[in-house]
């Protein structure tokens, strides 16, 4: 098996792309750039899709690997075919299993008893598939952080927006306003339990509506995406890498703290700015990620050489 270090870490998935059963074909993640490829066997593959879309799971899983992107499975809710669907994805060796519609920490404490069986029955190495659960409703939101925590396979979570906003009973709109809310406490609870937040994908077919949505979640502090137009992944990952104007700024930043504190400061002031520790270490932390991004492109090229 291959897994998700081999590829590429958790940690430097920005675009995380559904493609439906009847829809998956194994040149997906080739076309589409994303670092995440989902099977997606809930809502994007009718109960009489399913079984074929099973089956076909091991080779796009081998394809999209093969093409550099994470291979990732969303199986139904476990009472309802989730079950099946996991019995067959599991042959595959999937990096990582989504889970929609929980409902609180018993279902991811659940799905990973469920995973750990299976790993064992297929002599598959025991931890090697992570869980990503994904948030749908208000009474999940808030218990974001509990769901988080309740199994250490848990490496993400994701923020679905059209069963949400259907739960608050909100209509859908590009601007996103009616999940503000949700997307800032969702962030903040992943993170407090230590796990990546993906943002909600954007439904929307314009690409300046996507770069607006990318930059809100930025802001926020998110560094992850979910999709559902292969097209949106290059866009996606743009927003989502830190840019050379972004490290040069970031490298300022940390030199003039550098250099304060070389004089006995205990801050600088840059730009009208008062850069103080937290300021100098988000600094760092932006150096980090591009240097990051940066080593993984080179392995990449060496690789393909």
């Amino acid at each position: 098996m291959e897994n998700e270090t081999a590829a590429r870490p958790v940690g430097l998935c920005r675009s995380w792309l559904f493609v439906g059963g009847p829809q998956a074909r194994a040149e997906t993640a080739g076309q589409s750039t994303a670092d995440v490829v989902i099977l997606e066997l809930e809502d994007f593959t009718p109960p009489a899709g399913r079984p074929a879309a099973r089956e076909a799971s091991p080779g796009l899983f081998r394809a999209w690997r093969a093409a550099g992107s994470l291979a990732a499975v969303r199986v139904n809710p476990l009472h309802e075919d989730g079950a099946d669907d996991l019995a067959a994805v599991m042959a595959g060796a999937p990096d990582i299993v989504m889970l929609p519609k929980v409902a609180g920490p018993a279902d991811i404490a659940a799905l990973g008893e469920a995973v750990t069986q299976h790993e064992r029955n297929l002599g598959l190495p025991e931890g090697s598939v992570r869980l990503v659960p994904n948030i749908e409703s208000a009474c999940a939101l808030f218990q974001t952080r509990e769901i988080a925590s309740a199994n250490p396979r848990v490496v993400a979570c994701l923020l679905a927006s059209e069963d949400l906003t259907a739960d608050l009973g909100a209509p859908r709109s590009r601007e996103g306003t009616e999940l503000a809310f949700a997307r800032a406490h969702f962030h903040a609870a992943c993170t407090a339990a230590g796990v990546m937040s993906i943002d909600y994908p954007y439904t929307f077919a314009d690409e300046e509506g996507l770069r607006a949505s990318c930059a809100g979640a930025r802001a926020l502090g998110y560094r992850a995406k979910s999709l559902v137009a292969p097209l949106h992944a290059p866009i996606v990952n743009a927003a989502f890498t830190p840019s050379p104007e972004d490290v040069a700024h970031a490298r300022r930043i940390a030199e003039a703290f550098e250099r304060a504190r070389s004089r006995g400061e205990d801050r600088a002031l840059l730009d009208g700015h008062i850069v103080e520790v937290p300021t100098y270490r988000n600094a760092q932390a932006t150096i980090a990620i591009a240097e990051a991004f940066a080593m993984k492109l080179a392995e990449d090229n060496n690789s393909n050489v």
